[in-house]
This record gives structure tokens, C-alpha cells and sequence, in this order.
């Protein structure tokens, strides 16, 4: 979107409210991730098998840090007042990324759920008939299904100006007529199914649950956990930005044909707040490993306990100093 088509809406908003957001999720995301990662490979190595679920957990991180690594390029971008100077290709792949992330999270999140539906609603026949082998390629097909669905995104021209100065998230505004059927279609396909499948399946472990005495209480805990985790998830990053993506790109056909509305204005800077929220997936997920490893809280605990312990000794130290 450029400055030309509606004088009313602030197009700098993004520049104040974007890149604080990214340097916080790059942090937050990449120290929680690696964490997580690390702290489910060792219990896989412990255990000898990183296990079904943990097999989609472990693609769910992969996903994440893979988006993360281009922060650090919008960043700089939205630092520079939307000037682009990383070339075309870079243009391309980094919204590539984010849509890999986006898309194959919600993915992994969705055969999680159907695992766990199955694992609790169907347990004789779950029992010995998924294993680890079935799991890697499900999230095989994850991944090229995702790819399929994010590769058009890539044909669509991402710069604008001289110099390729402007690198849009969706596309410019010359063919923003055709992006947003595309937009809609994969929104329907990537999120909207996905997003039906999951709450059907919570909606069935929840009421077999409820009805159930004789279930463990433990287990019902975690699926409890792991269902709050999932409504966050979806409420918080992913349905917000859906809506306001296909609102904004809406405006901006409306914008094109020179029509602007009073609510224009709105729908943009509520679509670049939804665009920090989710990014914040990347810094919450690792909340499934805090549900899938009963290990984790057990090590940050530890890990608070030595940071407590280290500011004590330097304060000591200090004291000692100025005496």
C-alpha cells in the first residue's frame, strides 16, 4: 500500500509498532525454542524414542526458528522507513518463511489434536497401529502440503518503487485484485479446516472426558493444558490475523478503484497489530513442550534457582567492593 491512496491512514504506524515486537519474539522465541528443542531431544535420547506426538513437536520448533531467522531482515526494513535493501529473491522468500511457520504450526497443532482425540476417544484402536513411522510422514506431508499451498505467494511481485525500495508482505497493490481470491482460498484451506478439525476434536475429548469417572485425573489436567494452549494460540495470533488480512487487502482493492472508506484507517493499523500478534506463535508455542515435558518445569525452576543464587553473589561482591 503506498502513501497515494488514502490520505487518512497513518502508514507509519508500522514503523513504531512492528520492530519492538520483532526484536522481542526473535529473543524470546529463539532462547525458548532452542530450549525446548533441546530439552525434548535429550529426553528422546534418555527414552530412546522422541515418541509420536513429540515427533510433531519437534517439526512445530523446526518451524518457529525457521521463521525467526528473518526477523532480523524486517527488522532493519521497518528501521529504514520500508526501504528494502536485501534484493528481490530475499523479498520473496522471507514472507516464504513466515508462511511456512504460520501455516505449519496451525498444521501441527492439528494432528496433534487428532492424535490426541484418538489416543483417548478410540484407544483400542490407536494401540500399536500408529508408531513413530506414521508420525514422520504425516509431518512429511505437512511440509509439502504447506509448501504447495505457500508457493504461489512467491509468484506474486513482493516490490514496489525504485530500487525495489518497498517489500510487501502480501503483494503490490497492481495485482491485489487477484491476491485476495488467492488469500481467501488459501485462508479457507490452511486455517479454516484446520481450525474445525481441531475444535472437533477437543470438543469430543472434552465431553468424553467430563463423562468419564473413571479417567485419569492427570490425564485430564493435560488435556485441559493442552486445550487452553490451543484456544490462546488461535484467538490470540491466528484468527485476528486472518480476519484483518483479508479486511486490509479488501480496503485496498476498494483504495484501487479510488474509493475510500472511514473505516479504512482502522483496518490497517489493526491489521499490522495482528501481524506482531502472530508473530508471537513463535514465541508461544514452546508452551506445547512445557505441556508435552514434565521435565521443563522442574528445569526452570532449577534455572531460577541459579540465577537467584548468581545475583546474590555479585550483590555480595558489590557490597564487599564499596565496604
Amino acid at each position: 500500500m503506498t502513501n497515494a491512496s488514502c490520505q487518512g491512514i497513518r502508514f507509519d504506524f508500522e514503523h513504531r509498532f512492528l520492530p519492538p515486537v520483532y526484536i522481542l519474539v526473535f529473543i524470546t522465541g529463539l532462547a525458548a525454542n532452542g530450549w525446548g528443542l533441546q530439552s525434548l531431544l535429550r529426553r528422546g535420547k534418555k527414552h530412546r524414542a522422541l515418541g509420536i506426538v513429540n515427533v510433531f513437536v519437534l517439526n512445530l520448533g523446526l518451524a518457529d526458528i525457521l521463521y525467526l531467522l528473518t526477523l532480523p531482515f524486517l527488522v532493519v526494513y521497518y528501521f529504514m522507513k520500508s526501504k528494502w535493501i536485501f534484493g528481490d529473491t530475499l523479498c520473496k522468500i522471507t514472507p516464504f518463511c513466515f508462511n511456512l511457520n504460520l501455516y505449519g504450526s496451525i498444521g501441527f497443532l492439528t494432528c496433534i489434536s487428532v492424535y490426541r482425540y484418538l489416543a483417548i476417544v478410540h484407544p483400542m484402536r490407536v494401540m500399536g497401529r500408529i508408531t513413530v513411522t506414521h508420525s514422520v510422514g504425516i509431518s512429511v506431508m505437512v511440509w509439502f502440503l504447506v509448501s504447495v499451498q505457500s508457493l504461489p505467494d512467491m509468484f506474486y511481485s513482493k516490490t514496489f518503487g525504485n530500487n525495489t525500495e518497498q517489500c510487501f508482505d502480501t503483494t503490490s497493490h497492481i495485482y491485489v485484485d487477484d491476491y485476495i481470491k488467492y488469500s481467501l482460498g488459501w485462508t479457507f484451506t490452511g486455517f479454516c479446516i484446520p481450525l474445525l478439525i481441531t475444535l472437533g476434536c477437543y470438543g469430543h475429548v472434552i465431553v468424553v472426558l467430563c463423562s468419564t469417572n473413571t479417567t485419569d485425573k492427570v490425564l485430564k489436567q493435560r488435556c485441559l493444558k493442552l486445550l487452553f494452549i490451543v484456544i490462546l494460540l488461535f484467538s490470540v495470533c491466528y484468527i485476528p490475523y486472518h480476519v484483518l488480512k483479508n479486511l486490509n487487502l479488501w480496503s485496498r482493492v476498494l483504495q484501487k478503484q479510488k474509493i475510500c472508506r472511514k473505516w479504512s484507517n482502522g483496518v490497517y493499523i489493526a491489521h499490522q497489530i495482528s501481524r506482531g500478534l502472530v508473530c508471537l506463535n513463535s514465541a508461544l508455542n514452546p508452551l506445547v513442550y512445557l505441556h508435552g515435558n514434565e521435565d521443563i518445569p522442574a528445569q526452570l525452576r532449577q534455572l531460577l534457582q541459579q540465577a537467584h543464587k548468581a545475583v546474590m553473589h555479585s550483590t555480595g561482591r558489590i557490597v564487599q567492593v564499596f565496604e
